[in-house]
Parts: C-alpha cells; sequence; structure tokens
C-alpha cells in the first residue's frame, strides 16, 4: 500500500491520449476539495506556445526535457490532483519521482480514446495515421503504466462521475 507522502500531491493520473486524464483530474479534484495541476498545460503557459510547436520548433528531446522538469516540480510542489502527459512516465528519471507517489492509471481502449479526442493534429505523436500510433503507443507504453501505477482504473464506457468515485473511494480508503 502507498499512502500519500506528506508535502506531495494527493494523486498523480497517468494514462494514453484520450484517458481523460484533465476531464478525469478536474473532476476529482473538485470531489476532492483540492486543486488541479495538469503538467502539459503548465508547460505549454511557461513556454507561450502548445505542445505541438515545441515539437515542431524544438523537437521531442527538447520537450521531454521540459516535461521532465515539470513533472519533478509538480510531483514536489503541488498538493492536488497532478494529471500527466502520456509520455512522462516513460522517463526513467520521472519513473524515480513517481516512485513514492500515488499514482492511478487512467486506462482506455482505443474506441473510447477515439471519442475523447477525435485523433486531430493537436497530438503530435499521432499525427500520422493516428488509430495505428495510438495502439503502438498504448503497447509500448502499457508495461510502464503498469510498473509505476499504485492503482488501475477501467476507463471503457465508464461516465467520469463513476471513475473519480471510484478514485476517491480508494484515496479514501488508503489513508
Amino acid at each position: 500500500m502507498v499512502t500519500r507522502r506528506e508535502g506531495s500531491p494527493t494523486v498523480i493520473l497517468i494514462g494514453p491520449p484520450g484517458a481523460g486524464k484533465t476531464t478525469i483530474g478536474e473532476a476529482l479534484a473538485a470531489e476532492l476539495d483540492v486543486p488541479f495541476h495538469d503538467t502539459d498545460a503548465a508547460i505549454e503557459a511557461d513556454q507561450g506556445c502548445s505542445i505541438s510547436d515545441i515539437f515542431v520548433l524544438e523537437g521531442e528531446a527538447a520537450f521531454r526535457a521540459l516535461e521532465r522538469a515539470e513533472v519533478a516540480r509538480s510531483a514536489s510542489v503541488e498538493r492536488g490532483v497532478v494529471a500527466l502527459g502520456g509520455g512522462a512516465p516513460m522517463d526513467t528519471e520521472t519513473q524515480r519521482v513517481l516512485a513514492d507517489q500515488v499514482v492511478v492509471f487512467l486506462d482506455v481502449t482505443i474506441a473510447d480514446a477515439a471519442k475523447r479526442v477525435g485523433f486531430d493534429g493537436s497530438r503530435p505523436l499521432l499525427a500520422i495515421n493516428p488509430r495505428a500510433s495510438w495502439t503502438k503507443l498504448m503497447n509500448e507504453r502499457r508495461p510502464t503504466y503498469d510498473q509505476v501505477a499504485t492503482h488501475h482504473v477501467d476507463t471503457a464506457g465508464r461516465p467520469v462521475s463513476d471513475i473519480v468515485s471510484e478514485i476517491a473511494e480508494h484515496l479514501r480508503s488508503q489513508r
């Protein structure tokens, strides 16, 4: 059992694009009456441009360095619900940061992910052949998501309120 470490986020949400990390994270934060923090949104605000633009202008390696720093910062100062970008847990330094955190893997099928994100051009790693790219990403990332998560939630076909209730109950049971 991993319990929340004093001075750390209440919970960190991970999962692939379309898992609902932001939507579920905002609703969970409201349910728990804690702040919500999205690391992708923080990077965009800090850089003054979209993640897609960072990928195009500076490359994936530059984005991953920004992401690694933001996850480390968030894990040390944010106190509520933190949503990570889908690729963040793949970084070994980030995995070390997540090792003593409460981490929930929001699992999703491609059918539900497609409904949620529409696989538009705003997701740089899904820009070419989005369905095949998502499936490949998920196959590569699933073992890491499973490894770093302290709790697994299947979001397929479920309303946000049910998912939030499950996570909130899990967090309460860990106290």
